[in-house]
């Protein structure tokens, strides 16, 4: 089977990697070139636009930034629209608000193609490994048609329904996740200012009923703070603020999610952003500013 690849950042790169390992025809675009180089010398082939790309293949699947990332590939000059059809399909695994997905699908169906929205949950270790959860809406034949797609990139594959209902799923555990790790960052600093030892804490948060595996992978690197970006923090932040702004269209009050997306949005301005989403903790515990990426 021979697929397209539009994005190859942290987690493109891992997919794209995984699908060329399992047999898979991968043809691969990237904004910046020279990301493509890794996977052309794992026997990828690189499509010069995102048009070129579609036109190759029968199937592309885009794993982009953030909405207007997301928006450019499809409409821009050279991008998607220029070449999908009917008998082509289209599967964005961006992380995008149910507006931007939305968008996105009507123009494909337009042109006879057909869409599926599919987020992942699971960061870069989880794309390598296989082992993403994939929240798909949409063609439910182009889905069907995807799964031995999703069965090499994710341990499960949902199919919610009508476009949009992926996209608002995917915002919903992300401002969980965010939450959280908001909460383990109050934790760790309180603990550390009350004179207690952080892996001791971390060892008790694992055998009790709050243990997790975003605790059990983050916690550790976290009271060293190293924070090698599995999921860039400014990626969390974005998230957060479209799942605010879900909350605000439901009339849903969020003040957790509020203040865990004021603390992202300060980590960011204290230049965190590229690095992955735990650094928040450098906020919490007031040494951002000295903190050395």
């Amino acid at each position: 089977m021979e697929v397209g690849f539009l994005g190859l950042g942290i987690m493109g790169k891992a997919m794209a990697s995984r699908l060329l390992k399992h047999g898979f025809r991968v043809t691969v675009w990237n904004r910046t070139r020279s990301k493509c180089q890794e996977l052309v010398e794992q026997g990828a082939s690189i499509g010069e636009t995102p048009a070129l790309v579609v036109k190759k293949c029968k199937y592309t699947i885009a794993m982009l930034s953030d909405p207007a990332a997301a928006l450019s590939v499809v409409f821009e000059k050279d991008g998607v629209l220029e070449q999908i059809s009917e008998g082509k399909g289209y599967i964005d695994m961006s992380t995008v608000d149910a507006e931007t997905s939305s968008k996105i699908s009507e123009a494909v169906l337009k042109k006879g193609g057909s869409f599926v929205e599919a987020p992942v949950s699971g960061s870069k270790k989880q794309a390598e490994d296989g082992q993403l959860i994939i929240l798909s809406a949409g063609d439910k034949a182009l889905y069907e048609v995807m799964v031995p797609v999703f069965d090499v990139l994710g341990k499960k594959s949902f199919f919610l329904g009508e476009v949009g209902k992926g996209a608002r799923l995917k915002l919903v555990v992300n401002m969980i996740m965010g939450s959280m790790m908001n909460a383990l960052s109050e934790g760790l600093c309180l603990a550390d200012r009350s004179g207690l030892s952080l892996q001791t804490l971390l060892d008790v948060l694992d055998l009790g009923g709050c243990a997790n595996p975003m605790f059990k992978l983050k916690g550790p690197a976290m009271i060293e703070s190293k924070y090698p970006p599995a999921f860039p923090l400014k990626h969390q932040q974005k998230d957060m603020r479209l799942a605010l702004s879900l909350g605000d269209e439901h009339a849903v009050s969020m003040p957790i999610a509020a203040a865990s997306n004021e603390a992202f949005k300060k980590a960011r301005s204290h230049e965190l952003g590229d690095l992955d989403f735990s650094a928040v903790y450098e906020v919490v515990k007031g040494t951002a500013s000295g903190h050395a990426a």
